[in-house]
């Protein structure tokens, strides 16, 4: 009795195991999701939408023929962009044989996949040779990640209709070779904490499932067990391949460690996006095989918020903030958000705000999340999507700096701060700690530069990151922010910049008249502290909020501070007079100077500079508090680009004079525009008339400003002590100021 109970257990696991092995789709799509996509398509406008799409897309590329060439092009080449279709091809003509019972599809993507099961044993790591982790259908290991997360997803589509010996000589020849060169020939891609490692922990995860291969999934959740990665080991971006104290490593250590509670992803939104991809598919199809492990939860919902952060973490017109290496013009229309955000909307609460977002992007996901979506919207459950003022901690505790957003005024009144205050941001940061970038309603107003690169255009060196994103756009020249001796912060050293971070003071949104950010550096120089308060002030009495900054440099030695920003459009006037350069020459050797070239130079008579320029048909002003013996600069990048990599963009130095402390206090105000058609300009001049510095001590820093009508304000900061309770007291030219908390804001008349 006892063994016919041991055979009959026996025999019940065993077709436990195979009805799951075989119970196919299961992965993004599931049956369930399949038959309710089917009866309820022609009901929804998107999902018939996106399937259109699907079906124009995977019919041009089956028209075209299967084409898996050898692999030879770096990204951008000829058959890096055949390979990176191929797999979107996949991907869609598998949902589609599902959603449509058309064989065509499954014909197309056993055809596909059989033809790179024959390539693949043939071939040795990518020719190029340029990657520290190279692939061998892509250059690198990251794209041939890529690939394996979107034809696990088509594998998965065709599983059940493909014969046992075609699975067998896929699997064999094909995927789980795959897989093993992403890991265990890879460690030093596979086991790093880092957005490259999510693809591949993701993509060993995915097929994994598929192919119901627990030591796949295994390696996936919780990476290599050993690596032999040495302690100084680095990427191409100059980003050490592990962490110091790294003990974990996997999906898991991603989640872990690469997002902060908040749900900050610690190189910043760019990369957060195209990271938001591995994580939300994997973490969907865990869900769908392995519901217990609760993925959406884990780390109190985790996943959910980092979706809720990226998205805010854009301009009015969905663009992400291109801080660190970003390429600019991403936007939350990118394919990972669609997904991202269809994802999170089905598994983490169904936030109705998160359907306007879809909306806007126009297509959902053809899987059960996407049915989701499209349902919902269908039945008019939409509500606006908020983008609001928030401090995003981060590092993996929220102790290691934060990312401050504030956002004033509404419509085309709308001005956004970003302020960084972060810590480095690994390999792909950059120098340029308390620096802030600035945006009205059309887009950017003081840039950030972004990265040197151009995606996948083969021309500009393979697509891949230009020299000058470390001799340009790393530096800290290149950013609005502080710089002490034409040196970059940390020396422009990754190493040095990964150990520190910035320190957040002040944070307050909570009054619309006036939003406050601020935070201090201490490591950036040697010697130097940096203290920066920045502050949008909302007042019927100008045409939109206006940004403060108040900039604070004290050391025991003499320094030379220099004080950049950077502006898009075209210099009006100055109050100033300035000398135009008679020769434009680099300005210097190293740190990002060598690329900027001096155009004019001047000093105000007084101690007021006003600088006012013109972009996309609109005035912006910056009125400056300074000495008569700074020199205020007109510079622009773009020296020393033989290649003509860089982009040749304007910005205003203010260069102080050797001394130990210094004070920089500067008002940006967008005012007025310019209509074409009628060849009319409104309010075109800036409104500050004056800025005045009242006190600056080690205590307390304190300044007034009027506008044309001599209506006055005044803004008193306590240097040292942020605590909301804390009593302060102070005279100020025989006026008395009483007060709790970190700052003192009064109209004074």
């Amino acid at each position: 009795m006892s063994k016919l109970k041991t055979y009959i257990l026996f025999f019940v696991l065993m077709v436990s195991s195979i009805a799951y092995s075989q119970s196919h789709p299961k992965l993004i799509l599931t049956k369930k999701g399949v038959a309710e996509i089917r009866a309820q398509l022609n009901q929804l406008p998107m999902l018939q939408t996106s399937v259109q799409m699907a079906v124009r897309f995977v019919g041009d590329e089956m028209e075209k023929g299967i084409d898996v060439p050898l692999p030879k092009d770096m990204a951008g080449g000829y058959t890096h962009n055949c390979h990176k279709k191929n797999y979107l091809a996949l991907q869609n003509a598998g949902v589609l044989f599902q959603i449509t019972q058309d064989e065509k599809y499954a014909v197309f993507v056993r055809d596909m996949l059989m033809q790179y099961a024959e390539l693949y044993p043939t071939l040795g790591l990518h020719p190029a040779n340029r990657s520290y982790a190279p692939g061998k259908i892509f250059w690198q290991n990251l794209n041939d990640a890529n690939w394996l997360v979107y034809a696990s997803q088509a594998y998965d589509c065709v599983y059940d209709w493909l014969s046992s010996k075609e699975r067998k000589k896929l699997e064999k020849d094909l995927f789980r070779p795959f897989a093993d060169h992403l890991s265990v020939d890879s460690p030093q891609f596979y086991n790093r904490v880092h957005n490259h490692s999510t693809w591949g922990n993701a993509a060993v995860g995915m097929i994994g499932l598929v192919m119901n291969d627990q030591e796949l999934i295994d390696r996936a959740f919780y990476g290599l067990k050993s690596d032999n990665i040495k302690a100084d080991q680095k990427d191409n971006d100059g980003g050490l391949i592990k962490m110091p104290g790294q003990g974990q490593a996997g999906f898991f250590a991603q989640l872990d460690h690469l997002f902060s509670p908040d749900g900050y992803y610690t190189e910043g939104p760019y990369y957060q996006r195209y990271a938001m991809y591995p994580f939300v598919m994997f973490a969907e199809a865990i869900e769908n095989c392995k519901p217990e492990v609760k993925i959406f939860e884990y780390r109190d919902s985790l996943l959910v918020k980092a979706v809720q952060t990226l998205l805010n973490l854009t301009d009015v017109n969905g663009l992400f903030f291109p801080i660190n290496d970003a390429q600019k013009g991403m936007s939350y229309l990118s394919r990972e958000l669609v997904s991202s955000v269809n994802i999170v909307y089905h598994f983490g609460g169904e936030d109705a705000g998160l359907l306007a977002v879809a909306e806007q992007q126009g297509q959902v996901m053809l899987d059960d999340t996407g049915l989701s979506v499209a349902k919902a919207i269908k039945e008019g459950k939409k509500t606006n999507y908020i983008k609001r003022s928030a401090n995003y901690k981060d590092g993996a505790s929220g102790t290691e700096g934060a990312l401050g957003i504030l956002r004033a005024g509404e419509g085309d009144k709308e001005i956004c701060l970003v302020m960084k205050n972060t810590s480095q941001g690994m390999g792909h940061g950059h120098f340029d700690k308390l620096s802030f970038s600035l945006y009205d309603y059309m887009g950017e107003v003081l840039p950030d530069y972004g990265c040197a690169r151009y995606v996948n255009i083969e021309q500009k060196f393979g697509g891949g990151y230009l020299p000058e994103n470390n001799t340009w756009a790393k530096q800290t020249v290149a950013h609005n922010t502080l710089v002490v001796n034409g040196i970059s912060h940390f020396g422009g050293s990754t190493d040095t910049g990964n150990e520190f971070h910035s320190d957040p003071f002040v944070f307050d949104a909570t009054n619309k008249a006036i939003q406050i950010v601020s935070a201090k550096e201490l490591n950036a120089y040697p010697g130097v502290e940096m203290h920066r308060t920045l502050a949008l002030l909302a007042d019927d009495r100008f045409e939109k909020p206006l940004l403060l900054d108040i900039f604070r440099a004290t050391s025991d030695i003499e320094n030379q501070y220099e004080l950049p920003y950077h502006f898009v459009g075209q210099l009006l006037s100055a109050n100033y007079e300035y000398v135009q350069a008679k020769e434009l020459v680099p300005m210097g050797d190293s740190h990002g100077y060598q690329h900027l070239r001096l155009e004019a130079e001047g000093q105000a008579k007084g101690n007021n500079a006003k600088f006012t320029w013109f972009a996309k048909d609109h005035f912006y002003s910056i009125t400056s508090y300074v000495s008569p013996e700074d020199k205020l600069q007109l510079v622009r990048s773009g020296a020393n680009d033989p290649n003509f990599n860089l982009r040749s963009e304007p910005a205003f130095i203010i260069k102080k004079n050797p001394q130990k402390n210094a004070v920089f206090v500067s008002i940006v105000e967008a005012h007025g525009k310019y209509d074409r058609v009628t060849e009319f300009a409104d309010n075109a001049f800036s409104s500050i008339s004056k800025i005045d510095l009242l006190l600056n001590t080690n205590a307390y820093t304190a300044i007034s400003f009027q506008d044309k009508n001599k209506n006055e304000w005044i803004l008193i900061l306590a240097n040292k002590d942020a605590g909301k309770e804390s009593q302060h007291e102070l005279q100020i030219n025989g006026a008395d100021y009483k007060w709790s908390g970190a700052f003192y804001f009064v109209q004074s008349k």
